[in-house]
């Protein structure tokens, strides 16, 4: 884990839209910021993914997007699922 930067990992129909399966950001985002930033890198089929996806930190849901995200944390990106 780098202190200086997130790792933010793509699954399904994230890890389609984006192009791949990670990558590693600088650290000091919340994740309303870190979304405009992916959107931005990946355009709007990410987007539309990063609207209705649950994110983990560090394995746990976060539901308040505009809290600063820990340095070093390890973002999932998690997209709708289909079955149950």
């Amino acid at each position: 884990m780098d202190p200086t930067h997130l790792t933010v990992r793509y699954f399904a129909g994230a890890r389609a839209a984006a192009g791949r399966t990670e990558e590693v950001l600088p650290a000091g985002w919340s994740l309303d910021d870190l979304s405009a930033e992916l959107t931005q890198r990946h355009g709007d089929r990410l987007a539309a993914v990063l609207r209705v996806a649950s994110f983990l930190v560090d394995g746990v849901t976060c539901h308040d997007r505009r809290a600063p995200l820990p340095a070093g944390a390890t973002i999932d990106v998690l997209p709708p699922f289909a079955g149950g």
